[in-house]
This record gives C-alpha cells, structure tokens and sequence, in this order.
C-alpha cells in the first residue's frame, strides 16, 4: 500500500503575541481532524504546537499534493481562525494569504512538507517543527544527517548508505531546482546550500534504491504574500532507520545549536534550540527559534506516537549552548550581525522606513 504522510502547518493566531497557540485553537483543529478521520479522508492524525504555528501530522493513500486533503486541512485552518478572531488573537489567520482554496495549499499560505511511501517492516520518522524562523533553517541539519559521517556513522560503516544520497534543492527567489549526487557533488552542494536564505533542501533521496528519505517545507511566506506577514516556520519530515541513518544521527545534529534567520519580526539571526514541545513557547525578544521533533512508528498508516524527541536531558547542553549564543547576539541590538543584513530585509517592514526617508538622501 501507496502511504501519504503529510505536514502541514499555520500561524493563524497567538497567544500572547507571537508566543503561543490557545488551547481553543487546538480543539477545534482536534475536531476537524477527526471528523476528516471519521469520513475516511485520512488514516490517522496528530495535531500539535510549534510557537504559534498550528501543525496538522496526517496520513493518508491519496498521494501528495490532495486536493481533498488540503482543502480538509485549509478549511480546518479557517475554522480555527474564527475561534482566533473570536479571542482577538494576534495576527488571526495571518498565514491564510487568500480567500478562497484552489487546488492545494502551496503558494496560498500554509507551509507543508509531504512524502509518499512504501511503509516498511518498521518506519520510524521524525516530524521537526520550528518557530521563528525561515524555510532554510533545515538545511545543515539535513546535510549533517545525510551527508556528514562525522555526524551519521553510518555512511562509512553501513553498506546499505555507502553509495550516499541524492539532495533536491530549491531555490525559493527564482523558483528553480537542481539535485546533486552526494558524496561526489558534495562540495557543489555546499555552495548553494551554504546560503539559506535563496536556497532550501526540499527533498532526499537513497542511492542505494531511490526511495524519499526527507522532506521539507521551503515556502518563502514573504515572497508569496508580497509583503512581511511572518517567518516561513518550516516543517520537515525525516525517515530513519534502515537503508536511512538511525535516529539517534537523525536527531544528532541539533545538539550543536546553529545559527537561523528569523527571531524578532523576522529580521534577526539566533540559534535554533531543540526543546520539548512544552517549551516551544518563544518568549524572549519574539524568540529564540526553536526546534521540536516528533517521534512516530507508522504501523499500516497509524501513528503510533508521538515520542517527543528533545524532551531528553540529553540536549540540555544544546540549550544551555543556544542561549549562551542567543545573549552574544542580542548584545549586536539593531546592529549586523545579528540584524539581517539589508539586502535581505526586503521583505520585512525595513521598506517602508526607507521609502519615507528617500527624498532625504542627496549625492555625494
């Protein structure tokens, strides 16, 4: 059987600003999952938080990019956006850029990440959810894990990833892809990858026998809306285990805390931190970014889970290690480089400060 996982993902209201989801706003996506389980739309669900992102974890047989199952989930968003303007939450719907559904939810909001598979004996996957932060913040994660064997062992000792992995790559400005082949076209990946505010891993791929091992969101929200309305928030779907690394190098990567575009109104860089979903409430100066990972066994299409992967003593250094980060470049307060440089704030609300101030400039 043909198995559908899909992800997806919107900021629809906060609580208290940009912090948090409310509980009502939870409930009422609950419902409208379950009633799409109930129809037999999907096989199973799970719906959680990442900031104040609303995230929707399905499985179906359907293949990627559904209408049916994106309008289910677009439509959930919307009934959602009623209770959040009900509350008067900040920002009610503001990840819903247009009216009205057509087709899927690419390019209309939502970020999603989806892969179709063959479900194996055993298939663990991690479902990495992030807040405060942009499409790209996946991208040395995703080629540590599959790219790096200081990171994944399993590339020098496991035959069955000796051949490496095939990256897709996007770039979200032109709306272009290239994919390398990995270990040979390692270096040639690193130069546009290295550069995460143009380019994103949408997707890798086994060498050894071809099958999906990841999957990512890289809708630049800003682009698509024209205008700043918020940071993409990725999702990323990972497969471990067998022909893929084992879990324990899929999760490895976050336990060194790396730097991500993102933060305050989206013009700020920080250390995306791993922490467990309770603590995936960005508070301080709008954040830091952080990282959530849901653990799942599929088992014929049910999620079995979610075992929450960074609620381990574990990554305590990692948060200790992005905090001590987060206080070095705070310390920058509107300078570079902790501000986003300026030929990246073109979508933030920098623009309006310099069309106000245009006439003043004069020739030297």
């Amino acid at each position: 059987m043909k198995l559908t996982l899909s992800v997806i993902k919107a900021d629809i209201g906060g609580w208290v600003g940009h912090c948090g989801m409310h509980p009502d706003l939870m409930a009422d996506g609950e419902a409208s999952l379950a009633k799409a389980k109930k129809s037999g739309l999907i096989i199973d669900y799970h719906v959680t938080k990442c900031g104040d992102d609303l995230q929707f974890i399905m499985t179906h047989t359907h293949g990627v990019d559904n209408s049916e199952v994106h309008e289910m989930a677009w439509n959930a968003f919307k009934s959602a956006t009623v209770v959040a303007k009900k509350l008067k939450l900040h920002g009610a719907g503001q990840d819903l850029l247009v009216d009205a559904f057509s087709g899927n939810v690419k390019g209309q909001g939502p970020g999603v990440a989806e892969m179709e598979i063959e479900e194996r004996e055993a298939e663990p996957v991690v479902v990495f959810m992030a807040d405060k932060t942009a499409s790209g913040a996946w991208n040395l994660p995703l080629y540590s894990i599959f790219g790096d064997p200081f990171n994944s062992i399993g590339l020098v000792i496991s035959s069955n990833m000796h051949k490496g992995f095939k990256f897709e790559v996007h770039d979200v400005k032109e709306s272009k892809k290239i994919t390398f082949d990995c270990p040979e076209e390692m270096y040639d990946l690193l130069v546009f990858i290295g550069s995460p505010s143009r380019y994103s891993v949408k997707a890798v791929y086994s060498r050894e026998t071809g099958e999906i091992a990841a999957s990512s969101s890289t809708q630049k929200l800003s682009m698509l809306a024209g205008r700043y309305v918020g940071k993409d928030d990725p999702v990323c779907i990972v497969r471990a285990q067998g022909i893929f690394p084992a879990v324990g190098e899929v999760l490895e990567p976050f336990a060194r805390p790396h730097i991500v575009e993102g933060w305050m109104r989206g013009s700020h860089h920080g250390p995306l931190i791993p922490v467990a979903v309770r603590e995936a409430v960005p508070t301080r100066f709008d954040g830091p970014p952080r990282v959530i990972g849901a653990g799942f066994q599929l088992a014929n299409g049910r999620l079995v889970g979610p075992l929450d992967m960074f609620d381990d003593i574990a990554f305590n250094n990692a948060r200790q290690q992005g905090l001590d980060m987060a206080d070095m470049l705070r310390r920058h307060g509107p300078f570079e480089p902790h501000r986003l440089p300026l030929d990246e704030m073109e979508y933030t609300t920098l623009p309006q400060v310099m069309k106000k101030l245009q006439h003043r400039f004069e020739s030297i």
